[in-house]
């Protein structure tokens, strides 16, 4: 369970949802580079947070959340970025799927 949740605006924004299955191929260099992803998304302009979890099954979701649909591409298209992304695609997911959604709504409850 994460310990924090990211701290977003008031809506709209826009949410990217990265669903994988990972494969067992070079776990440590997938968590250094899924490390330094979150790094160098985090100093994005527009970037707001992230929020990502991994079950045992090697199912994992990660949903970063940007101010624009304009932020979310120039993030895509980061050189560094893409490096990693034709890395994940050969080599650390089986299956893969991104969404793009623009968030109209949130709610929310418990101890922050």
């Amino acid at each position: 369970m994460p310990e924090a949740l990211a701290g977003t605006p008031e809506p709209p924004y826009w949410a990217v949802v990265f669903t994988s299955v990972r494969t067992a191929d070079d776990p440590g260099g997938y968590a250094e580079a899924a490390a330094r992803m979150l790094d160098l998304a985090a100093r994005q302009p527009g970037f707001l947070g992230a929020e990502s979890v991994r079950g045992d099954d090697g199912v994992g979701i990660t949903v970063s959340y940007w101010d624009s649909p304009e932020a979310i591409a120039a993030w895509r298209a980061h050189p560094e970025h893409r490096a990693v992304q034709r890395t994940g695609a050969e080599r650390w997911y089986a299956r893969y799927a991104i969404r793009v959604c623009r968030v109209e709504r949130e709610a929310g409850g418990g101890a922050s």
